[in-house]
Formats: structure tokens, sequence, C-alpha cells
């Protein structure tokens, strides 16, 4: 009942019990008598690691230098000593006599004998990696020799542990205690738990307990020993059995066998201090301990510094131990990427290291940075985003991109940087899949139409080629409103040679989502017109789009006359070729950078499509034919600006008002209504207006133009109702004047027809003759005589 009782008060409060964290596995071996073991916190699952030590009673000398480790390590504070979290003191009643147990919970960590043996290291490697670990641990012991005035008393490795991130850090502070050199009295211990130090691990000073000898020495003699022992265990893989072992130094790296020997000196005074072994050791000056350490101190360096570590880290990493880049640096550059210490250019290199992680790693580790990074308002990260989003843009969910990303990305599409507008395009070809319908109607639609009319003739080249792409992604009713109007009314009829070729494809690789009747009426006739375009590039695309969509009109036809009139109205082609090529190919233009010309095409090779042999009549885009490579990352201020697609298009009513009106379901192409179907047919209507229009006169043809080309240069204005008839431009023209009448004209009037000088001569005159007779009114004179030939209104018979 008594024993009962105690465990009810001795669990109360600060019991095991009311320890907010589990304990897991145990490690296989730990400093002293302490046992180390794996844990989780009870409150959010984290992981920490737990320390335990047993004592027999509450008088054990064991627990005295536990609670001394405990509050030692509770109360110094430094990144490179272990991080301490909470410690309690249980009293246990298991066996036949009480325990006391104590419980240090500090960050998760490992023995550094475990780690060694789990990274398994070699070479180069192996060296950085340890060159790394000594300077954490050789800038921890000088904290507390040269700032504290402590000393450890027991450095190896038993001391060390590792942490996630792979840094090495000190504990086993249960020896921990004040140098008191000062005092010259003093003749006591000055480490009052020395006896747990090993034999082995102990200078000649201490294994004599020559007390006054160290307070002569240094505050670094002891634990720059200590120091010593811990670079021969490390390098040769096994704890010190005795200290004749330290004499031997074949496994010693020769830049460090200098230090080694110093830091184990027989004279106290002469050991190396560790503030100068890290200032001046030549061993600790590698890549992978400049690299860190220029990481940690980032937000000291100038812009300039930065810019050149980061371009150069990519390459750099793929040198360096992959485990320490994965667990150390990366994690690094996350932070500095999100804080805004870190420059633009440092992107590259965090996607790169992220990519030599699993899938599950990444989205851990590398996209929340990511996605804050979206937010960001300095342009050079918006650009590196959108320049590496096939990087990381599959691992997004759509969640995150319509609700994070997206409305951050659609900024660029008003961007004034045309380089920004064109790859705000291209990450819509990863994005797109991802955007709900809403989106996807309601917004980038509304861009798209913006962007189809942009001053930069390669941007509304690319907005063609984007809305081909993305059109299996819209709903039907989107499909018959916008695909027709934006790829006839406005690609097909574009100054700029790419962006009628890329209208072209992109109808061809959207054929299954047209009908017979949009087929015959809407497409044909403006793909015909351009079988003798300009450019040869377009001209071949249209006879193969020609080839392709009357090869639907007879398949359309066959099944009509077998009666099948189920499957005669949805003859689109979904499976050609075309459309699988067509991303390819607009990833290809949207990539390469060329100076854009209004009317040449860009590329030096033109992108013929061959025919498909096994299916006549259909389009074969290879993935590597060549294609128009058109980019506007160029200037484009030294060459003349087409006009505006809205003056020819028609287009112009379009709203403005694109971020006023995000929650309206149009999309920016509502205002074109459909071509009505003529009636009758527009060559009947053609021959009817001809057969209209009155007989000219033969010897007053007008002048025939100097061009035929279908489409006007540059700077010149196209005519402002072309639009209104789709055949005005191949119509036969009109005569410029209305026919005369066949009435006699007034006696002595020159017929201009029979004059060839008509159109300079002198115009007639516009007042009449005065009358001879003079009055003598006031004011009135006679009129003098003038000089020279006058006109005189005779009636001779001589006609003068």
């Amino acid at each position: 009942m008594l024993k009962f009782l105690k465990g009810v008060v001795a669990g109360s409060g600060t019991g095991l019990k009311d320890l907010p964290y589990n304990i897991g596995d145990p490690y296989p071996s730990a400093w002293g008598s302490w046992s180390h073991f794996r844990g989780t916190s009870k409150d959010d699952g984290s992981p920490v690691s737990i320390f335990s030590l047993t004592g027999s009673n509450p008088q054990d000398g064991h627990l005295a230098a536990g609670r001394n480790g405990v509050k030692r390590l509770r109360t110094v504070r430094h990144p490179n000593i272990l991080s301490f979290l909470h410690s309690t003191e249980v009293e246990s009643f298991d066996g036949p006599s009480p325990k006391v147990i104590i419980y240090i919970v500090t960050e998760p960590v490992m023995p550094l004998l475990e780690k060694i043996k789990e990274l398994g290291l070699e070479g180069t490697q192996r060296d950085e990696y340890y060159a790394w670990g000594l300077h954490q641990v050789a800038k921890a012991v000088s904290f507390l020799n040269n700032d504290c005035k402590l000393v450890h008393g027991n450095v190896c490795m038993s001391s060390v542990v590792v942490t996630q991130t792979l840094d090495w850090k000190l504990h086993a502070f249960d020896v921990l205690s004040e140098f008191d050199g000062a005092n010259a009295t003093a003749t006591g211990p000055m480490l009052q738990y020395e006896w747990l130090v090993g034999l082995q691990y102990k200078p000649m000073e201490l294994a004599k307990s020559d007390w006054a000898t160290i307070r002569k020495s240094p505050p670094w003699a002891i634990d720059s020993w200590g120091l010593g022992c811990l670079i021969y265990e490390i390098f040769s893989g096994m704890k010190l059995g005795n200290t004749e072992e330290l004499r031997s130094t074949a496994s010693i790296p020769k830049s460090l066998l200098p230090d080694y020997q110093r830091l184990l000196s027989s004279m106290p005074s002469r050991r190396l201090n560790t503030s100068k072994l890290i200032e001046n050791s030549e061993y600790f000056q590698n890549k992978l301990v400049d690299t860190i350490h220029f990481m940690e101190i980032l937000s000291l360096k100038d812009s300039v510094e930065k810019d050149t570590f980061f371009r150069k880290l990519p390459n750099l990493a793929e040198q360096l131990p992959r485990q320490i880049v994965l667990k150390k640096l990366l994690p690094l550059l996350a932070s500095s990427l999100e804080f805004g210490s870190a420059a633009a250019t440092a992107l590259t290199a965090l996607l790169k290291m992220g990519s030599w992680l699993s899938p599950e790693e990444f989205s851990l580790k590398v996209l929340p940075t990511v996605v804050k990074l979206f937010a960001s308002n300095d342009r050079a990260v918006r650009v590196a985003l959108l320049q590496h989003i096939d990087q990381y843009g599959e691992s997004l969910s759509a969640q995150i991109v319509d609700e994070q990303v997206y409305p951050h990305v659609a900024t660029g599409f008003a961007d004034t940087s045309a380089f920004l507008r064109e790859l705000t395009l291209k990450a819509m070809l990863i994005l797109a899949p991802k955007l709900s319908q809403r989106t996807l109607s309601g917004s980038l639609l509304k861009y798209l139409s913006k962007l189809q009319v942009d001053e930069e003739p390669a941007i509304r080249t690319n907005t063609t080629i984007l809305l081909g792409n993305i059109a299996s992604y819209l709903n039907e009713g989107t499909r018959k409103r916008v695909l027709i109007n934006a790829f006839t009314v406005r690609a097909l009829r574009d100054t700029f040679s790419p962006a009628r070729g890329a209208g072209v494809m992109a109808l061809c690789a959207t054929s299954s989502y047209y009908d017979m009747t949009e087929i015959a009426t809407r497409i044909l006739p403006n793909i015909v017109v351009l079988v003798i375009d300009p450019d040869s590039d377009v001209r071949s695309k249209a006879f193969q789009a020609v080839d392709q969509f009357l090869q639907i009109a007879k398949q359309y036809n066959e099944k009509s006359n077998a009666g099948d009139t189920a499957d005669a109205g949805s003859l689109g082609i979904s499976s050609m070729p075309g459309n699988a090529g067509l991303l390819g190919w607009a990833m290809s233009s949207l990539t390469l950078k060329g100076k854009a010309s209004d009317q040449a095409p860009v590329a030096t090779v033109n992108s013929v499509m061959p025919a498909s042999t096994s299916s006549p009549g259909l389009i074969e885009t290879p993935s590597t034919a060549s294609a128009h490579r058109v980019n506007s990352s160029t200037d484009f201020a030294d060459q003349p600006m087409p006009p505006s697609p809205t003056s020819t298009d028609g287009w112009g009513e379009i709203e403005n008002g694109i971020h006023e009106e995000q929650d309206s379901d149009k999309d920016g192409w509502d205002d074109i209504e459909p071509l009505d179907e003529p009636k009758p047919s527009p060559v009947l209507a053609n021959i009817q207006a001809a057969q209209k229009r009155p007989v000219s006169q033969p010897v007053s043809q007008p002048k025939p133009q100097a061009s035929t080309s279908l489409r006007a240069k540059s700077t010149v204005k196209v005519a402002k109702d072309e639009d209104d008839d789709l055949w005005g431009s191949i119509a036969a023209l009109p005569p410029k004047s209305a026919s005369k009448p066949l009435n006699v004209k007034a006696a002595g009037a020159v017929n201009d027809d029979d004059d060839p000088w008509a159109a300079i001569a002198a115009p007639p005159p516009t007042t009449k003759a005065k009358p001879l007779s003079a009055g003598r009114g006031r004011g009135t004179k006679a009129a003098a005589p003038r000089l020279g030939a006058q006109r005189i209104n005779r009636t001779s018979s001589t006609g003068m």
C-alpha cells in the first residue's frame, strides 16, 4: 500500500506519464552512462532525441554529474552545441529498490560513429565532410574555452552527435566546469566529476591530477588534447583504446598533421588554441567548408558576390557529397530564397538540387518555397520561376495552382516587358491542365484575347499556339465560341506570316472539335485564301490543311450516303499526328529566341509538314520538324510595327477592364458573332453583285493596282470594311467612277475622255463677265487698261 502511494506521488507533476514526448528505439551507443533514444512529440509528432540516465539511489555520483550536465546544457547556447528542449527527473519503483531516472529531450540527433557508418563517404568527399564537422566542433570548443572560460573535460567521438542537416554538435556536459586559473590559492580539483573521463582521453597533467599545473595552463589545454583524440578517432574509424595509439599518424591527412601534433603537445602551455586552428589550418580550406560558410553569412554579402556565387553553385553542387548537399545546402538555400537574402539565380541551384530528391521529398522540401516565391514582386525572381516551370510544374497540385500560383502568374500577361509576357504564355502550357473551368473561361481566355492583338508579332503567334494546345481543356461551349474566331478572324489575317501559319496548324490540330457545317462555311473559305499567301511556308501549310479538311468532308459525304448519320456529324480526326506534334512545335517556338520580322519567317528553314501516307489528306507533324521560331525577347523598336490587328479584324470592342471583370463569364471573344451562313452562297452572291454593277466605258478602265498581295505591308493600313466581306480581297475591283450618261454635252465643253490633258487643264472660270456699260455711281472708276492678253467674250464667226 505504501509503495502504491509513493508511485502515485512520484508520478504526479513531473512523472514520465506527463512527459510530452514518446520514447522510441534506442541507439547502440551513447556517452558515459547515458542511453540515447529516438522520440517524437505527442503534440505534432515531430522527431526528437531523448537521453536518459539511471541511478540506483538519489546520492549516486552519476546522478549528481547528470544534474550538472542538464543545468549546463540548458544555460549554454551556441549553434554548434546541442539544443535543449525539455528535462525531467522520475523516481521508479520497478525493482526491489527505487531508481531515479533523469530525462533530457533535445533536437533529433544521431551518434557520430553511427552517422559516419551510414554515410559511407570515401576519398575527397569524406575528407571535406570531416573538415566541416571538425570545424564546427572546434568552434564550439573555442566558444567554451575562450568566451565562457569553461572546460568541457571530455571532447571525444562519443560527446559529438550529428543533426538531421548533418551538422556536428557537442554535448555531454556532465564534467563541464569553470576554469579557475586565476585562483592561485585553490588546491582542490578544478573538475569535480573528472573521474567520469576515461583514462585514454586524459592528458598527462589530468591523469596525474596535477591541478596546480592545470591552473597555470591556458583554458584550452585540456580540451585541445580532447580535440586531438577526436581527430584520431574519426580518421581511424575506431574508438581510442589507450594514449599510446595517438602516436600513430598514418591515417591523419598531411594538411592536418602539423596541427594535430600541436594539439597533442606534451606541454600544456604549447598546445594549439582551437581558435587558431579554425583561422589558420590549411585543412579547413576546401569547397564544402567555403560553400556552407558563404551560405551562413549570406546576408552580409553584396549583390555582386551573391550573383557570382549562385551562378557557380549548380556546377559546384555536383562535386560535393550528395547527402551533405541535400540535407545541409538545400535547406539553407530554400531558407535564403524564402526570406529574400538570396538572388534570383539561386532558384536554378535549388531546382537542380531538388531534382536529386524523391518526388515525396521534393514536395516537402522544395515546393513550399517555390509557391511562396510566386508572391514576390521581384521581376528577376518571376522570370526565373517561369523559365524553370517545366522542372516543378508537374509536381504542383491543381488546388495550389488554381488558388495560389495562377493569380500571381496572371499578372505577367499585362506586364510591360514583352519577354515576361511570352514566358507567362509558355507557363500556361503546364499550368492550364490544372486550372478549373471557371478560371480557364473567366480569366485566362480574357488575357489571351488581349495577347492575340499584342504589339509584338511573336506573342500573337504564340498565343495562337497556346490556344491550340489548351483547346482540349476547354468545355464544348467555350470551344465553339472561341476557337474558330481566334484562329480565322485573327490568326489567319495577321500581318505576321508565322502567325498565319500558326493559325492554320492550330485549326488542323483542333479539327476534331468542328462539325461539318463549320468546316464548310467558316474554316475552308478562310484557309483557301492562304494558298496564294506571299509566304511559302504559309502556302504549304494551307495546302495541307485544305487536303485534311477536304478529306473530312469526303468522309462525311460517304457516311451520309451510306445512311450513317449518327457518326457523320462528328468526323474530326482526333488521333491525327498533328494533334500530338503541336505541343512540341509550340515549345520550340516559345523557347528559342530570334529576331522577329513582320513579313518574313524568322527561321532559316521552313517547316514543311509532309502528308501522311497511311491516311491521305491528314497532316503529320514530326516531333523533329523545324518550325517558325519566334521570340519577343529581342528589341523590336528598330523595326516598323505592323498595324494593330484591332483595326483589321473588327474586334476592337473587346472589354478593356480585365481586372475589374474577372467574375464575368465572358472570355473576350463574345463580341465577335459567328459568321452567318450566307444566303445565297458567297460565290453566287459575288456573281449577282457583279451583274448588278453598271457597265463602265471601255475607255475609262481603272488602272490596275500595282500589287496583288492579299496581305498589305506593315506600313499600309488595311481597308476598314475588309472583314465585312470575307471574299472582298479576291473579288473584282469596282470601277473608280460611275458610268457617265450618254446625253450630249454642252457646246464648248471639253470631253475628259477624249482629251488626255484634261487632268492637268486649267479649271473653267467661275465668275461672269462684267457689263460694258460704265456707270457714274459713287466710287466707280473707269477700268484701267490692262497689259497682256485678255479674255473677251465674242460671238464672231471665227470662234475667237
